[in-house]
């Protein structure tokens, strides 16, 4: 071991040659936006001064503790039971153990032949806290650098621009087209490797949302097993399946042991999975989601979290008590309306002869370009504060999430029927108002 240095003499924490270099980047860095997704459902206000006691209509956003019950009272109690049983001194940057055992057996019942199980779980502070832990890692262990890419979709869920992009990764938009709701091909993911490496770059992951945010298309799960084996084989580090939705859809949930035994020992150990309550249990605000990873991975990414961010037990404690009583069962307060809701939607929007995609999850893109131009409006973001403001029904502009969904709006479904009956017509009316 070499001598230390004089307590007089400023010392890096680090050897010399673990430094981080020297790099300008981050002054040529373009300012990140805030999300407008918080603020979009603020425009009713006007509505509502301008028109007090007609109804409001906020199908804007996947919020379940707002648009639906949320997290039933019943499970909330049993999580404060397990928070007063537990104290509050520090758990693991994982969360605990007892977390980590209830989430690989009784919600995603880990078989023993995928070599996956508690030690493969990893607790996280909601959806965007587990995302950027995930990219860290791909950055960090795909292929060590930063400035490599994260490849999503045409049309992504915004936070997906963003959220990369702060902790050193690029983010690639995938070829795709709206007639095919923008999902990903072999050829696109093939062609996203090529491209990279025309700027000297690498592709550290993939995010396969399904079902998507915002579109709302939901593809098998046979066909995300092909897409990723043909991203893996094209030389992407990392494929994070992110499933925040498939416990709301029509049929069964997502079975990972059926994803994990399609790929070899090797490949396996090259994939993330993403889930959490936000969305199943409408705990927007709980803050729980959780990562599935190979035991190496989470080492890493444990080993960082345990000098930034840590889960809260409480946040665990619901997801705890909801997997006790089995997500099915648990779920149904949010699950139930949503899909009542969008067998009622399906049906409408193709009686009405409106272009949209409607899959699975909590949304349907609806185009409305007709409506844009005869407003002379370049894309769709203006309409989201007129629809709020003068129509008094609030909706996500698709040009929010990429120029290429500039002739889209999301519209969402997450709410009991007869408000989304409320809102769909009330979007109707104004879309034929717009187009005179």
């Amino acid at each position: 071991m070499s001598a230390l240095l004089s307590p007089d003499t400023p010392a890096f924490a680090v050897p010399e040659a673990n430094l981080v270099p020297v790099s300008d980047h981050l002054g040529k860095l373009m300012a990140i936006p805030a999300s407008r997704m918080f603020l979009i459902n603020k425009s009713l206000k006007v509505f509502q001064e301008k028109q007090p006691g007609v109804p409001i209509y906020d199908a804007s956003q996947g919020d379940g503790g707002a648009s639906l019950p949320g997290v039933p009272e019943a499970l909330l109690d049993r999580a404060f039971e397990l928070q007063k049983q537990h104290g509050t001194a520090y758990d693991m940057p994982f969360g605990t153990d007892a977390y980590r055992k209830i989430v690989a057996e009784s919600y995603w019942k880990l078989a023993a032949d995928t070599g996956w199980g508690p030690l493969n779980v990893m607790g996280t502070q909601g959806g965007r806290d587990g995302l950027v832990k995930a990219y860290q890692a791909m950055l960090a262990l795909g292929h060590g650098r930063q400035g490599d890419v994260v490849v999503v979709s045409r049309v992504p869920w915004i936070s997906y621009n963003w959220g990369p992009y702060g902790i050193g990764a690029n983010v690639m938009w995938a070829p795709g087209r709206a007639e095919e709701a923008w999902a990903y091909s072999e050829e696109g993911i093939k062609a996203c490797v090529t491209e990279a490496a025309k700027t000297g770059r690498k592709v550290a992951g993939l995010v396969i949302t399904c079902p998507d945010n915002p579109t709302g298309n939901t593809i098998t799960l046979e066909r995300q097993i092909t897409l990723a084996r043909a991203a893996l084989e094209a030389g992407v580090a990392y494929v994070l399946f992110d499933w925040m939705y498939h416990t709301v859809g029509d049929d069964e949930p997502y079975d990972v042991n059926v994803l994990l035994r399609a790929f070899d020992p090797a490949q396996r150990k090259r994939l993330m999975v993403l889930d959490g309550i936000t969305k199943s249990l409408g705990g927007s605000n709980i803050r729980n989601c959780h990562l599935l990873a190979d035991a190496d991975v989470i080492k890493t990414i444990v080993a960082q979290a345990s000098h930034s961010v840590m889960p809260s037990f409480f946040s665990l404690a619901v997801a705890m008590a909801a997997y006790e009583k089995g997500i099915k069962v648990a779920c149904e307060p949010i699950a139930g309306p949503t899909r009542a809701s969008r067998a009622w939607l399906r049906t409408y929007l193709k009686e009405q002869g409106l272009t949209h995609i409607i899959g699975q999850g909590y949304y349907a893109f609806i185009k409305v370009a007709d409506a844009l131009k005869s407003k002379g409006w370049a894309d769709s973001e203006p309409m989201g504060q007129y629809m709020a403001e003068e129509q008094g029904v609030a909706v996500v502009p698709g040009a929010f999430f990429s120029p290429y969904g500039g002739e889209w709006i999301r519209f969402s479904y997450a709410t009991p029927p007869e408000r989304t009956k409320g809102a769909a017509e009330r979007l109707l009316a104004a879309l034929k108002s717009l187009e005179g």
